[in-house]
């Protein structure tokens, strides 16, 4: 199973991005698909995560500017994050995580590469 993430660059304040993050291989069905964010000199955190059944969380610091969805549909076991009113402090490479099964039985977790999002002016 391999993630493919994209989505990332370069906006300003109050900007807006969508990143992507694809899965593909032998996947019998996925049960969390979370993003994560890391700047420089920072731990990796949890930005917004979203179960099977559509239930979301989120980091305080997005609430009510980020929204993260999945699709499920056609086998795309696609998760994406739209990023609203973006700051400055937003910036960080944003990395996407899938807990699920594969088709032969086997748990997985495993994570996209990341991809920047730089906020600036």
């Amino acid at each position: 199973v391999q993630l493919q993430a994209s989505g990332g660059g370069l906006v300003q304040p109050g900007g807006s991005l969508r990143l992507s993050c694809a899965a593909s291989g032998n996947i019998l069905g996925i049960n969390t698909m979370a993003w994560y964010r890391q700047a420089p000199g920072n731990q990796r955190e949890l930005v917004a995560s979203i179960t099977s059944i559509g239930g979301t969380n989120y980091a305080d610091s997005v609430k009510g500017r980020f929204t993260i969805s999945r699709d499920n549909a056609n086998v795309k076991n696609t998760v994406y994050l739209q990023m609203n009113s973006l700051k400055p402090e937003d910036t960080a490479d944003y990395y996407c995580q899938m807990l699920g099964r594969t088709g032969w039985g086997s748990p997985f977790n495993i994570w996209g590469q990341g991809t920047l999002v730089t906020v600036s002016s």
